[in-house]
């Protein structure tokens, strides 16, 4: 694909073009057309050896896996849930499910034995490839999974009967997996990501083969990528921000993608000398990660090759924006977008950055703020963010939510996709995100749904009813509050706190554990039972301040 260099924003939106054939698939159309030679991955396990993958590597180990797969049984639209932290393996096997026409599930490497029995049965999953410290969850959800027959296990060689391992599985397979006219692309389905949602269980989000095409705005323009760059985004592969920022973008823009498999939490200093020891040219990182930066002797770290930064998932506060640029002298472009699309809004090399700002709307997305009657908003007036369908599609849009076409029926409606976030636009044409118009949680850069810790808190003995929002917390963009309505026979109390807080963090992934436990006599609620959760959040602004972020 050939790069423009636009002088301005308008002449970017006036020259930007990308076409998507009827039957494009990235593994046989990119990755099969590759320079085999051309460096694909760097790659730092969590020992931290180096190793450095051509795209050589993925053509063939992806080949000799999808034969492999489908010398097992496995097909075209069965659905595949990975588990692989950041390992290498998480590619090959995209990769190799894309050949198939198979739709891989990417899940978080947190999930517990009950998020995944949830997600195997709700998406009818077929086979599951995970890493070996994850098998174990994987084993004790299987006897309430009747769907999952094939079990993959990568790393350590499976001990228990049922699972066959992920080398040996390849090393018979062969290395060729040629197009056939019965070949994926274009409008099939191609991937599935669980997207949180906030008045019900995760959302099967579903797109396309020409999916992949919609990220090359994402990696050349907003990443502002070059062949030869360096490109690392922090993302676990388990959500869509992985093939935002370290896959199909990043690739298609010529440069190699730098994977960093580091477990548990990030070390900010940690982080910071991987960037300067392995020549990272750009970044992307949730604010939350700038922050932890910024209160570090940036000075003391070589980032004499880091061009480029940017950021996404929350809102970034003007003094992390100062700190950063003055430590490093380079700005951070902020951006927008959804699992159920690519990147919507942005701040391009060819404008300004304002700080907080998410920047103007990207080529191929026509974006219309509304206000809660559906008419267009002037500037300055708060609307949702809805985007303008058109015949033959939006490239990057999702295809809806799979299984589910009333959830669908919600948010596309007479011609547009309701994104569900508040925004506002000045008189330059930049957008202000405002929040969201449902209840979702943005904390630390995961999305947490309020429902799921519900569901999960109400599980124990002690509580009767809980309803979940988020505060503002100057590390995390938002804590998770959990005020809780006691059963009878129970008291509040600080161990009471510590026993809801563990068990949340057994029964779910530990990141949607709430911060503050609440503990009150009733919850409001509308005439018709339904929670307030406007009236908690003002309350709690009140209480806690919206202190800076």
């Amino acid at each position: 694909m050939h790069k423009l260099k636009p002088a301005s924003y308008e002449e970017f939106l006036e020259q930007f073009r990308v076409d998507a054939p009827e039957t494009y698939n990235f593994a046989f159309d990119f990755l099969d057309k590759a320079d085999p030679k051309t460096l694909a991955m760097v790659h730092v396990d969590p020992q931290g050896k180096r190793r450095e993958y051509d795209f050589g590597w993925f053509q063939e180990r992806s080949a000799r896996l999808a034969n492999a797969l489908t010398a097992q049984g496995l097909a075209k639209g069965d659905r595949v849930m990975l588990i692989l932290y950041r390992r290498v393996e998480y590619w090959v096997c995209m990769l190799a499910l894309h050949r198939i026409g198979a739709l891989p599930i990417p899940s978080p490497s947190l999930l517990t034995p009950h998020d995944i029995e949830f997600r195997v049965n709700f998406a009818h999953v077929k086979a599951a490839i995970v890493e070996d410290s994850v098998a174990d969850r994987v084993a004790a959800a299987l006897p309430k999974c009747p769907t999952l027959s094939l079990l993959v296990q990568v790393g350590a060689e499976p001990k228990a009967d049922g699972w066959l391992g992920f080398e040996p599985l390849l090393a018979s397979a062969d290395a060729s997996f040629p197009r056939t006219p019965d070949s994926p692309g274009g409008r099939d389905p191609m991937v599935i990501f669980f997207s949180s949602g906030t008045t019900g269980m995760p959302k099967m989000v579903l797109h396309s083969f020409t999916y992949p095409l919609g990220h090359y705005t994402t990696a050349a323009y907003w990443h502002d990528l070059e062949p030869g760059d360096l490109h690392l985004t922090l993302s676990d592969t388990g959500w869509a921000k992985s093939v935002w920022g370290k896959f199909y973008g990043q690739w298609l823009a010529g440069a190699a993608v730098f994977v960093w498999d580091f477990r548990g939490k990030f070390d900010p200093a940690e982080l910071l000398q991987i960037i300067a020891e392995h020549k990272v040219t750009t970044f992307c990182a949730p604010p939350t990660v700038y922050r932890f930066l910024v209160r570090q002797d940036l000075k003391s770290f070589d980032l004499s090759h880091l061009r480029h930064c940017v950021t996404a998932g929350e809102l970034l506060n003007e003094s992390v924006f100062r700190d950063w640029q003055t430590a490093t002298g380079l700005p951070i472009y902020e951006g927008y977008g959804q699992t159920e699309t690519c990147l919507q809004i942005a701040t391009f090399r060819c404008m300004n950055p304002k700080p907080g700002s998410l920047g103007k709307p990207c080529p191929g997305w026509d974006l219309v703020l509304m206000d809660d009657e559906g008419r267009p908003c002037e500037p300055g007036v708060e609307g949702e963010i809805c985007i303008r369908l058109k015949e033959g599609g939006v490239l990057g849009l999702f295809q809806g939510y799979l299984d589910e076409p009333e959830r669908t029926a919600k948010v596309i409606i007479d011609g547009f996709y309701h994104t569900g976030d508040k925004a506002w636009v000045d008189e330059d044409g930049y957008y202000w995100f405002m929040g969201r118009t449902d209840d979702l949680i943005k904390s630390s850069g995961y999305r947490v749904g309020p429902f799921e810790v519900e569901s999960v808190l109400v599980a124990h003995d002690a509580v009767i009813e809980a309803a979940v929002t988020g505060v503002p917390d100057p590390v995390r963009g938002q804590a998770i509050k959990a005020t809780v309505v006691l059963a009878p026979g129970f008291e509040p109390s600080d161990e009471l706190t510590q026993k809801l807080q563990a068990w949340v963090k057994a029964e779910t992934a530990p990141y949607k554990y709430p911060r503050i436990i609440e503990y009150v006599a009733e919850l409001p609620k509308t005439i018709s039972g339904k929670i307030k959760r406007a009236e908690i959040r003002q309350r709690d602004l009140e209480k806690y301040g919206a202190r800076e972020m």
